[in-house]
């Protein structure tokens, strides 16, 4: 607790506003890799407390549309259509669908974790699937060129997915940002410019 207290991204996050100090590592991996644009349509999976979707919505700046889906609840962002749902859930997928106006995305943002149980490979595995999923819509809801930015953790799966990624994306990257702690196994692999 005290070393998320003494974080530098958890005060720099207060004192601007965001929700949580993961709205960093999203703008500097934006910073470098120039993924949002304004007139985009993003869907932002796991998205809550919300600091991926703050995030997206000031580089929109007023144009184009974020969609948010979370197991969680999550407070209001304006310029945000938030679903409240377990992503595994069909159901919760079709009212994904119905918000995208079943119309193709510019962008998926992944920024999603299992309920942590402590024991490595189950996490490991969760995490693993919650990837899986993210990717299955992206293939599905992705436009051509569209991009795809996820967490992933560096273990068990990690290059299935990379693998998987390698398929759909002419360009697959890794990305590690400051705000990520260095203890964090978590990486973020951004897949640019999916295939037709």
């Amino acid at each position: 607790m005290q070393e998320h207290l003494n974080d530098p991204y958890v005060k720099l996050a207060q004192k601007e506003g965001y929700r949580a100090r993961a709205a960093y590592k999203l703008m500097e991996i934006d910073d470098k890799d120039k993924l949002i644009k304004p007139g985009m349509t993003v869907v932002d999976l796991g998205s809550a407390p919300g600091s991926w979707s703050q995030v997206a919505v000031q580089r929109l700046k007023g144009q184009g549309k974020v969609i948010a889906l979370d197991i969680l609840d999550m407070q209001p962002v304006a310029g945000v259509t938030f679903i409240q749902g377990d992503f595994r859930e069909e159901s919760v997928l079709r009212q994904l669908e119905e918000k995208i106006n079943k119309t193709p995305v510019d962008l998926v943002i992944a920024d999603m974790a299992p309920n942590i149980s402590g024991v490595k490979d189950v996490d490991q595995a969760g995490a693993a699937y919650l990837t899986e999923l993210a990717l299955e819509f992206s293939k599905d809801w992705l436009k051509p060129n569209g991009n795809f930015l996820v967490k992933v953790f560096i273990g068990a799966g990690f290059e299935e997915i990379l693998q998987n990624m390698r398929q759909m994306f002419d360009k697959v990257v890794t990305r590690k940002p400051k705000a990520s702690r260095d203890r964090s196994s978590e990486v973020y692999l951004l897949g640019l410019g999916r295939k037709s």
